[in-house]
């Protein structure tokens, strides 16, 4: 699956690049300096920068954590898949708060389904708290953003933090989050 995903990025990324000499050199190599450098050179296309930042994070070298959040919260889904899926193996402490950051900034909402996945992922301590938080603002009457408060449901079922037992139950009363939140609300364990 991990190897599925990897290929799935680079072939993405070989297809906007028009499989270029450039694309194949930095494709194939294992200079990390070469890739830190197309992240801050002028004037690299956003493929680049994504390869390079994508590569160095699956490698651990944090040097790919600020071009790595920026791409989290990229408008464009892939690229927030894949900088979360790199995020997730990078192993910088910081990760979780960035993501919690952007999970819970309503001006970028829109953006929110993998910071939400993200912290899922990592369950760190600021996961709970940001996800209780993202999904309470989405139980407002006609939010949009019904894949991002599903997201918020799921993840909290998966981390299973009695924390979040408030927020489901009230989750329970939308339609398009009941069926989740039962779920997630099962995956609790009750206090004694």
């Amino acid at each position: 699956m991990e190897r599925l995903r990897r290929e799935a990025v680079l072939e993405r990324l070989a297809q906007e690049a028009g499989r270029t000499e450039t694309y194949e050199r930095l494709a194939a190599s294992g200079d990390h300096d070469e890739l830190a450098a197309v992240l801050t050179a002028p004037g690299e296309p956003l493929w680049a920068r994504e390869l390079a930042a994508y590569r160095l994070g699956l490698a651990g070298d944090r040097r790919a954590f600020e071009s790595l959040v920026l791409f989290l919260n990229h408008r464009d889904p892939l690229r927030g898949a894949s900088a979360s899926h790199a995020l997730a193996r990078l192993g910088d402490p910081r990760t979780a708060r960035a993501a919690a950051a952007l999970a819970t900034n309503e001006l970028r909402v829109a953006y929110a389904l993998h910071p939400v996945r993200l912290l899922t992922e990592l369950d760190a301590p600021e996961s709970v708290p940001a996800l209780v938080t993202t999904l309470e603002r989405r139980l407002r009457p006609h939010d949009p953003y019904r894949r991002v408060a599903l997201a918020c449901v799921e993840g909290l079922g998966t981390l299973g933090d009695p924390r979040a037992r408030p927020v489901l139950q009230r989750a329970l009363a939308h339609p398009a989050l009941a069926e989740a939140a039962v779920s997630a609300l099962a995956r609790i364990p009750r206090q004694r």
